[in-house]
């Protein structure tokens, strides 16, 4: 079925178990890795390919509910790494390993990553800057420029730390809904969604993330497939168009003009031009955008594109 859909399988691994939970919801003591020990010699008698194993859910930080000091999951870490390296002695292609797949903390990422340099492979985390999906007000930070740039922090400074380490890990955004507990019907799985999406997936890409997981294909409000019919949502559409047309490489993108547009440049996927995102937060005003690029010192007009939000 993953050879059929073309899926790369990232499993997620309890990282709670043989832990003893404290009432002021600290997790303390060695991770017992005895069962996923044993589910990943499974997967891997029974040549299964799994594309990574990732330690634990949302559980650095402040964690939800339960945390785990940095310094213990660095040691959890170096444990699964020298698991996977045995079980995997002679398969290709070898996993990768993947933590902690939680909120950003800066003293909490920094000090994880600065002691992890040999044994992890992909810093995840998760972002639901949007808040919960309760909110009235949902579509109104949605198209709040404000609202948007507030996650830019989280991106620059994981950017910043990974940049000042001796680690080759790369950063992953593991989970991300925009609104957190399911979405909202009539909003997350409509097309003014995608203003966000498009927004962060940009976003994400200018501050090095290699890759972005949406929450969820299916499932909740914000999946990507209608839970009923399975037919594609509008996000569908624009991860769809985003994979098609931005390529690996991110070139840097400014605009002079009012706070609503939001712009985001790659070379393109498929051909030797450039793709350009205009996004227009204005539910009123039309957008005329005049697009520059410099190449090796010409200044060269592009094309006029415009992209409209109007009133529902």
């Amino acid at each position: 079925m993953d050879d059929f859909f073309r899926a790369k399988i990232i499993f997620g691994l309890n990282a709670l178990t043989g832990r003893t939970i404290n009432s002021n919801g600290t997790a303390t003591g060695a991770w017992d890795y005895t069962n996923s020990e044993s589910f990943i010699r499974y997967n891997v008698k029974n040549n299964y390919t799994v594309h990574g194993w990732e330690l634990g859910n949302e559980l650095c930080g402040h964690g939800i509910g339960t945390t785990i000091s940095a310094s213990q999951y660095v040691s959890d870490t170096t444990a699964l790494q020298k698991i996977v390296q045995d079980i995997y002695k002679g398969v290709e292609p070898k996993p990768l390993i993947l933590s902690p797949g939680g909120f950003f903390d800066a003293n909490w990422f920094k000090d994880y990553i600065d002691k992890t340099t040999t044994s992890l492979d992909v810093v995840t985390h998760h972002i639901y800057n949007l808040g919960p999906g309760v909110d009235q007000h949902l579509i109104e930070k949605i198209l709040d420029p404000s609202v948007l740039d507030g996650i830019s922090s989280t991106f620059r400074n994981l950017r910043g730390i990974l940049k000042g380490s001796t680690t080759s890990a790369a950063a992953w955004v593991g989970e991300a809904g925009g609104a957190y507990n399911s979405g909202r019907n009539l909003v997350s799985n409509t097309f003014v969604y995608s203003f966000w999406y498009l927004d962060q997936l940009g976003m994400s890409a200018t501050y090095d993330t290699k890759t972005y997981c949406r929450q969820t294909l299916i499932g909740g409000n914000y999946g990507l497939l209608n839970t009923t019919t399975f037919e594609p949502n509008p996000d569908y559409y624009s991860a769809l168009l985003w994979h098609r047309l931005m390529g690996r490489n991110v070139l840097a993108t400014s605009f002079s003009g009012p706070k609503k547009i939001r712009a985001y440049a790659h070379c393109a996927k498929q051909s030797k031009g450039i793709t350009v995102l205009l996004i227009n937060l204005h539910n009123t005003t039309a957008i005329e955008a005049r697009v520059a690029f410099n190449f090796v010192g010409s200044h060269t007009i592009l094309s006029s594109l415009c992209l409209q939000v109007w009133n529902a």
